[in-house]
């Protein structure tokens, strides 16, 4: 029987632990924390969006790093085996907007403990409060196990590295997977956030501090270059800007951030020609009003406050002598409103970590290392990452079934 070791004990490795142990393997799940799956408990505001209902080209369009590595991991376990595995153990799925699949219960402890008990029905030994300290790796090269903080050495024939990343430290992704990888000889790219808040370099954003803008376009840009364009919800906060499409643009942001901006579509409805009609008509219907007074028909009144002055309009310009010239002002931010970045906000607010183990140096149809025979990759430790919407748990799940199995049958 071949004895696998798992370090750690999130969703990569809860999964690689079930994948594992089913093939025969015996399976010792190594985890630092005082309980399973911390990590998982925070996603979907602890309702756990477990995947995505969608079809494997769907799905790799939402993975702006590296989608092509995950092929194989998708096509041995796909959403739907998910969704299966999960009613299969008690814990059926449902469905919702966005084709988010969520437990039925809409609690994550509930994935967390079908997963947990999954892989202890089938044998696995999930041991807490284990702090690993470096990987043993043989004069030939080979990975042989594990040495805790506390010097104990567990042997192993295959190790599965399924630590994390460096999002939300307090769950326990300090980066340690990085350094093993690293001292074991594979290339790391540098960590960096991902799903992030972006802060904003003028000050009138953060004045809105709690408004949300549904139905708008977000534009990021490098230069000329248009690096991501989606509708739907953006929000305002204390340090600038956050809200669902916020976080995906911030996927594509590129790590040197200069001559990056974003661009605000407040009416991506409309054309240029049909908002100046429409604005035309309202400063005409409100001739006798200030312009931040006929504003609140466009936009929320918060926003409709300072426009003007973001404009470098007086607020309390007469509707009736509005010029032509000015009117071109109010539709051109109104479709191109500017949105200057300074910087990402930090790598411990992050839904996910960009960077990690470069795929090139993994077998893709393995999870194994090039490098290192013997040691597998599962979870946020490999360099993939991807948007919101369950997408970031089904490569988690995908990569550490994949990464149990191949390591449970390898020769």
């Amino acid at each position: 029987m071949r004895s696998v070791l798992i370090i750690g004990a999130g969703a990569a490795g809860l999964m690689a632990a079930v994948f594992a142990a089913g093939a025969g393997a015996e399976v010792t799940v190594l985890e630092r924390n005082e309980k399973p799956g911390k990590k998982i408990y925070l996603t979907g505001k602890g309702r756990c969006n477990v995947t995505n209902d969608c079809t494997m080209e769907d799905f790799l369009r939402e993975v702006p790093q590296n989608p092509r590595f995950l092929y194989s991991a998708l096509s041995f376990f796909s959403p739907e085996d998910m969704k299966n595995l999960l009613a299969e153990n008690g814990c059926p799925t449902v469905t919702q907007r966005g084709r988010r699949v969520f437990p039925a219960t809409e609690k994550a402890s509930d994935v967390t403990r079908t997963l947990v008990r999954v892989a202890q029905q089938r044998g696995t030994r999930i041991l807490l409060n284990q702090r690993v300290k470096r990987l043993l790796i043989g004069e030939a090269g080979r990975v042989t196990g594990a040495e805790t903080e506390e010097g104990a050495q567990r042997a192993a024939d295959a190790v599965i590295l399924a630590t994390g990343g460096v999002s939300y430290p307090a769950t326990g992704s300090t980066g340690d997977g990085y350094r093993f990888a690293a001292e074991a000889g594979h290339t790391v790219l540098p960590a960096m956030p991902s799903l992030i808040g972006l802060e904003s370099k003028e000050a009138w954003p953060r004045e809105l501090q709690g408004l949300s803008l549904k139905n708008v376009r977000i534009t990021l840009k490098k230069g000329k270059k248009s690096l991501y364009s989606e509708q739907g919800e953006m929000l305002f906060t204390h340090f600038g800007f956050s809200g669902p499409l916020i976080l995906e643009a911030s996927c594509h942001l590129p790590a040197d951030i200069r001559d990056c901006m974003l661009e605000l579509d407040l009416k991506p409805g409309l054309t240029r020609e049909q908002l100046d009609a429409r604005l035309q008509r309202d400063l005409e219907a409100g001739s006798r009003k200030q312009i931040r007074n006929i504003l609140p028909g466009l936009m929320p009144g918060s926003l409709a406050e300072i426009f003007p002055s973001i404009c470098g309009l007086p607020a309390e310009l007469p509707c009736n002598q509005v010029t032509a010239s000015q009117r071109e002002v109010l539709v051109n931010r109104m479709k191109t409103l500017p949105l200057d970045i300074s910087g990402r906000r930090p790598i411990a607010e992050a839904v996910i970590t960009r960077g990690g183990v470069s795929v090139k140096e993994v077998n893709p149809g393995t999870m194994e290392s090039k490098l290192i025979p013997g040691l597998y990759f599962a979870g946020e430790i490999l360099d993939v990452d991807a948007h919101t919407g369950g997408y970031n748990l089904q490569i988690a799940f995908s990569t550490g079934a994949l990464a149990g199995h191949s390591a449970a049958t390898a020769d």
